[in-house]
């Protein structure tokens, strides 16, 4: 068990309110009806390779000594600029939630009445709850000295990001059509889009 490690500790409190979150939310719109729902066998293969990364093999790192063999000793300041990644991410993660409210599913789905949300963290990227989770996943690969649960995050979230992006945003744009095309060309996928200088 790694847990008489201070960083160990936090990266626990940590993914107790990310997992926390993520249930307050799912349980909020657990009722709202959909309209069309795209979950086929890839999607759920690639979410449960996710969980793979970003739960069983933390955890297994953290109460047990089964992945011991690839422990590592990090500088004492990258736990800690970990922790401050961990944070960040959090709070983005919390925020991306509650703005997109019960337009908000797991998988890729369209709710009735479903409109664009570009309020909030939403006005300036379109995914910031991606955003919020490749932060997160930085954080894991600094905070747990393990070359196996460390980066596990990264290398399995990866591949739900590059393949479901492209697909979620041809769905919303089929469904909302040029309202969604205007939101693309104005807004950044992960970060804002920088704004080049108009000329005088």
């Amino acid at each position: 068990m790694k847990l008489d490690q201070p960083n160990h500790i936090a990266f626990l409190v940590g993914f107790v309110v990310f997992t926390g979150i993520r249930h307050v939310y799912q349980s909020r719109t657990r009722n709202v009806e959909t309209a069309e729902k795209r979950l086929d066998g890839r999607e759920l293969s690639l979410l449960a390779v996710v969980s793979i990364g970003m739960m069983i093999l933390p955890l297994l790192y953290l109460f047990s000594a089964q992945l011991a063999v690839a422990d590592v000793t990090f500088p004492p300041f990258v736990p800690w600029c970990g922790f401050a990644v961990m944070v960040f991410s959090l709070v983005l993660f919390w925020r991306s939630h509650a703005d997109l409210g019960l337009f908000w599913s797991v998988t890729l789905e369209i709710r009735k009445e479903h409109r664009l949300i570009d309020s909030g963290v939403y006005r300036s990227v379109r995914h910031p709850m991606y955003t919020s989770i490749w932060l997160w996943s930085l954080a894991q690969g600094l905070m747990l000295e393990n070359w196996i649960a460390g980066p596990s995050a990264l290398v399995t979230f990866a591949p739900l990001y590059f393949i479901r992006t492209p697909r979620e945003e041809r769905m919303m744009v089929e469904v909302l059509g040029d309202e969604y095309r205007e939101y693309m060309g104005r807004t950044g996928r992960l970060l804002p889009r920088m704004q080049r200088p108009r000329s005088s």
